[in-house]
């Protein structure tokens, strides 16, 4: 259903799950845990899998709250996009690293809902990918304090919205980690 031509793959993306990322995430253990489920059907299905890693004053690379958490490991041959910006189109070349690999779907998991999981659902759908956000493999921390809901009420909400959005000719949809299937919409039958 993408609006992008002869782009029939899906890919995973797991974006930002760096030290400094986690360190206060909510449910931190049990999201790289179900983050460390799809990336290993990814790899069993010979599925594209992306990993997007960010770049600011507080994420210094090559520093170790830059790094990628320990739990998760990068093959070699698995692409990294580095960025700058929440959307992990904006200035990066994901789309050429996607396009290389005739990807139509992205199922995307990471950190943090509330800031780059969000603009790059929404910088996808507007590029014309089908987009399922996974559930239950994205977190937030804790902004209570700058007056944001609680971190498990951005992930709902984010869940709840992420569910109805539609584009024409492009899907969009949640799913839980144990209902991911990386087979297009159009294959599968639904909308995520």
């Amino acid at each position: 259903m993408t609006t992008l031509p002869d782009r029939p793959s899906t890919a995973l993306l797991v974006i930002d799950v760096q030290n400094g990322v986690m360190a206060g995430a909510h449910d931190r253990d049990a999201v790289i845990a179900n983050i460390n489920a799809l990336v290993d059907k990814a790899r069993a299905e010979g599925v594209p899998l992306i990993w997007v890693q960010h770049a600011s004053d507080e994420l210094v690379p090559d520093s170790e709250s830059w790094r990628y958490v320990p739990e998760l490991s990068r093959r070699d041959h698995e692409p990294l996009v580095h960025k700058r910006y929440g959307d992990s189109f904006e200035d990066t070349e994901l789309e050429a690293v996607l396009a290389q690999r005739a990807v139509g779907r992205l199922v995307v998991t990471g950190a943090q809902t509330d800031a780059c999981i969000r603009s790059t659902l929404h910088g996808a759908l507007v590029r014309g990918y089908d987009v399922t956000l996974v559930g239950d493999a994205h977190t937030t921390e804790d902004l209570t304090a700058y007056g944001a809901p609680g971190p498990a009420e951005v992930i709902a909400h984010t869940n709840l919205y992420w569910g109805f959005q539609t584009a024409p000719g492009r899907s969009a949809g949640t799913v839980g980690t144990a209902d991911v299937t990386f087979a297009s919409a159009a294959t599968a039958g639904g909308n995520g």
